[in-house]
């Protein structure tokens, strides 16, 4: 029986192999573009935030989705608190029409993120009251 068994098995090895070295002789070598920076993954592009009308490249660029904005708004807060209002509402409705993120980061930066990038803001601590209700749970 074993003999029979084994027979049966290297028929099959046989055919196996012979497949794989048809295979072997018929590939086919693709040639694959390699990514060039703006095809391939995330890209993180700083802008610097001078007047309102900067915002229409931002905006346009960030509608792609692979992008990653800083934005330096620090001229334009030196230079006029109103028109910076305007720019950062406009990007903020941008970001929650492509689903995006949208934060700050001290007092001249804010980062804007694609719908697959959300911003770590940090643990929420825990407010007085709660701190208080705590305390007279305990007694």
């Amino acid at each position: 029986m074993a003999g029979f068994l084994s027979k049966i098995a290297s028929k099959i090895r046989r055919k196996d192999d012979e497949l794989f070295e048809e295979a072997d002789k018929s590939y086919v070598e693709l040639n694959t573009p390699t990514g060039s920076g703006e095809d391939s993954g995330l890209i993180v592009r700083p802008f610097v935030l001078t007047d309102f009308n900067d915002v229409k490249e931002i905006v346009d660029t960030f509608r792609e989705g692979n992008m990653i904005a800083m934005i330096n708004i620090a001229p334009l807060k030196e230079k006029d608190m109103i028109e910076l209002k305007r720019a950062i509402n406009k990007i903020k409705k941008t970001c929650d029409a492509i689903e995006g993120d949208l934060a700050g980061i001290g007092e001249n930066y804010l980062v804007a993120t694609p719908k697959f990038v959300k911003i770590f803001r940090g643990q929420s601590r825990p407010s007085a009251k709660k701190a208080e209700s705590s305390e007279e749970d305990l007694e």
